[in-house]
């Protein structure tokens, strides 16, 4: 696995956007999401959407910003900052999404456009609780989705989103295409929670080719912030410049050996983890 490159002291590293919710157990969503970019040698910028009270066991409940706020941080920080690729996680409600996707457009973050974007449409934690209103998901498919470069959603996600229940590679390949029909440049449909196969098998698809990346499954309880963790690794390696099927290969590389190294937190899942780079040094 060729790892991205880590700043020099006192070089300005590269910059990813993070848009999205906080976890207060710091498993997933923003802190997931800086913890993976920090160590690929990013600096996280990040426009905080909504905040969860959840620890390893759950989400009991969560507090929307207003969309103005949430526009406001990322105008602030594409006008100064300045950003290499940008992500989206909760959003959590139809007129965030909306807010988000006319700010992505003013400042030139989207499928068409000079910033790439990660699309993970977060619907739901881990545990089935609620991250987005029912009434949020034709924003999803009809505002979100389109300014994608790529949309990563788990199979609970896809089956929501498209109405596919994802059982095995050709029902994959259906997903990925009507996907790519709600106009994300790319799609992918992760294999991970299909734990009846004994590999992991993400399903890539650009409107015309299909790419598969397979991987042996890893057994481990302790899988929180997976779904952060690769949409998070992609958007690092897309703005070091990296083509999305290569971004994919390294984020998947990436997620696997934070899973290999996940750790034991409170009464439930333990969240994967990306400090085992700081072994290398």
């Amino acid at each position: 696995m060729k790892l991205l490159p880590l700043p020099a002291d006192g070089q300005t590293p590269v910059r990813v956007l993070t848009i999205a919710g906080t976890d207060s157990g710091g498993g997933a969503g923003i802190q997931a999401d800086s913890r993976t970019m920090a160590m690929c040698g990013v600096h996280a910028c990040v426009a905080v959407a909504a905040v969860t009270v959840q620890n390893s066991v759950g989400v009991s409940g969560f507090h929307e910003i207003p969309p103005q706020i949430v526009a406001d941080q990322v105008r602030s920080v594409v006008g100064d900052i300045g950003v290499g690729a940008a992500k989206t996680g909760m959003l959590a409600s139809t007129a965030i999404i909306e807010a988000v996707a006319e700010v992505c457009r003013e400042v030139g973050i989207g499928r068409d456009s000079t910033i790439p974007l990660v699309v993970d449409p977060v619907a739901a934690s881990m545990h089935g609780d609620a991250l987005l209103h029912a009434e949020a998901l034709d924003a999803v498919r009809h505002t979100l989705i389109p300014l994608a470069t790529i949309v990563t959603p788990n199979l609970d996600e896809v089956r929501l989103i498209t109405g596919i229940t994802v059982t095995d590679q050709a029902s994959a390949r259906r997903a990925a295409e009507a996907l790519h029909a709600l106009g994300a440049r790319w799609a992918i449909v992760k294999g991970g929670h299909l734990r009846s196969s004994e590999t992991s098998t993400d399903l890539l698809f650009d409107g015309e080719n299909f790419h598969e990346f397979t991987a042996p499954r890893l057994t481990t309880g302790n899988d929180h912030g997976g779904g952060d963790t690769l949409a998070a690794a992609i958007a690092c390696a897309l703005a070091h410049g990296y083509p999305v099927p290569e971004a994919v290969e390294f984020a998947k590389e990436w997620t696997r050996r934070c899973l290999a190294a996940a750790y034991d937190l409170g009464a439930g899942h333990g969240p994967v983890s990306p400090l085992w780079r700081l072994h290398l040094s």
